[in-house]
């Protein structure tokens, strides 16, 4: 059985259950006061009877008009009225065909009450001109074969429908809960490894679905940065030791061209180790990525400086770039450096900032290329703008797609794998980026950071 027809179950149960104790307790209520209150109505009958017969007898005939005008007559109503006086009780109880205890009761107490299937019995002791007298009043009660019999039906009634409406009820409550979450698999089933950039909408009135998007939102984060990154490692790989190794080849090569002195060997020299380093330290942040994938556990990260990355990131792109024209704005810079470091690794964050510098060059045809950094409240932030190409607004959803170039890059080398993988590595320090494109008008980059973000 699904949890829905267990809720419409359980709700249909629980009210019901409740339903029939209150029922419950109006007919017992109502029907022990209609006993009470019959006794009553028999009493007043007693007393008004004994009234008449014992003390008014020559007014009688008057007051029986009136009694039978204003006291409706009782079904099988009968009234006995007999003197007692020096009378055993088992006697009088005998001629009237009740209880001996009924009559001593009476006797002893004034007034007692008895009764036989249904009909009702009320005896009063009258005492008058010196004598007592016993007056004993029964009918039938009506209220009991009559009233409480049609509240007992209109509660059966009403307990029907009530279970209709609550079952109803139940099925639409249901409905509305579950709603999100059919949503939700829904949504699930659509994700697959050709598509796991697809996110679960987050529900912002269900706190306890927002708290289960969100998490499974972070374990497709997790998982489809593991899959890429190691799906595409010699891609990677490729891409990103290709810059190091161009600068090597590129410094060897100049420096064999010509014999040279000491010292430009030595530079030159200088300069390979350099650029060996870089390529160790990239190689060794390129397998740490595919080992790790999304595993933050596994990482180790340290506080970065992100001015400090960006002109890191600009010397390395000129290297590769010569001719472009980047310019730095530092202008929105915060008055303390504390807000300017992040919690990351430095390499792969190196990494993805170049891989993104370089498109902009690479697509802008040595026009300019603005960076600039700013800082909120909780995040650090890096806008790259160029002026180049641009991406055809129908290709926008594609970008992130490993190998995928759009559709006006052909005059320009690459693989189409810099902006997954520096997507991959913004998410992977709980950062987001986000893409600002018009054809031929040129592209915005915003990459955002949380500031010494305590996630890691």
């Amino acid at each position: 059985m699904n949890t829905r027809n267990k809720i419409i179950i359980f709700l249909t149960a629980i009210t019901l259950g409740y339903i029939l104790i209150f029922s419950g307790f109006i007919y017992f209520s109502i029907e022990n006061y209609s006993y009470i209150d019959f006794y009553k109505r028999l009493e007043i009958r007693a007393i008004t009877a004994a009234k008449i017969e014992l003390e008014h007898q020559q007014d009688s005939d008057v007051l029986r008009e009136i009694r039978q005008e204003f006291l409706e007559k009782l079904p099988n109503e009968k009234i006995n009225i007999a003197d007692i006086s020096g009378v055993k009780a088992e006697v009088k109880a005998k001629k009237l065909a009740v209880p001996v205890h009924f009559i001593e009761e009476v006797l002893n107490n004034g007034k007692a009450f008895y009764s036989r299937k249904n009909t009702y019995f009320s005896g009063i002791r009258y005492q008058t001109g010196g004598k007592n007298y016993l007056v004993v009043v029964s009918a039938e009660n009506y209220y009991s074969t009559h009233h409480n019999a049609y509240l007992k039906k209109m509660l059966i009634v009403a307990l029907l429908i009530s279970i209709l409406i609550i079952a109803l009820f139940a099925f639409l409550f249901s409905k509305l809960v579950f709603r999100p979450v059919q949503t939700i698999i829904k949504k699930i089933r659509e994700i697959s490894t050709e598509n796991m950039h697809l996110r679960l909408e987050v529900p912002q009135n269900n706190e306890e679905l927002r708290n289960l998007t969100l998490t499974f939102n972070d374990m497709l984060n997790r998982l489809e940065t593991s899959f890429e990154t190691q799906k595409n490692f010699i891609s990677n790989a490729s891409h990103e030791l290709n810059t190091p190794l161009t600068s090597i080849m590129g410094e060897a090569e100049v420096t064999l061209a010509k014999e040279r002195s000491p010292e430009e060997y030595r530079e030159a020299l200088n300069n390979i180790l350099e650029d060996a380093e870089k390529l160790s330290k990239k190689t060794e942040a390129l397998l740490l990525l595919a080992h790790t994938g999304y595993n933050g556990k596994v990482q180790k990260f340290e506080l970065v400086r992100i001015d400090q990355l960006i002109l890191d990131v600009e010397e390395t792109v000129k290297k590769i770039y010569p001719g472009c024209q980047i310019h730095i704005d530092f202008d929105l810079l915060p008055e303390t450096s504390e807000k300017l470091k992040v919690k990351g690794n430095k390499q792969l964050l190196h990494l993805a900032v170049s891989n993104v510098l370089m498109n902009a060059c690479k697509y802008s045809d040595n026009k300019e290329v603005k960076i600039a950094l700013g800082v909120s409240n909780d995040h650090v932030i890096i806008i790259i703008k160029d002026q180049g190409i641009g991406i055809p607004e129908k290709e926008m959803q594609y970008i992130y797609d490993p190998f995928f170039r759009a559709s006006n890059t052909g005059n320009y080398h690459g693989y189409g794998i810099g902006l997954p993988l520096a997507r991959n590595v913004i998410k992977m320090h709980h950062g987001v980026i986000s893409v600002f494109s018009t054809k031929n008008r040129g592209t915005t980059v915003e990459l955002k950071l949380p500031v010494n973000t305590k996630k890691f």
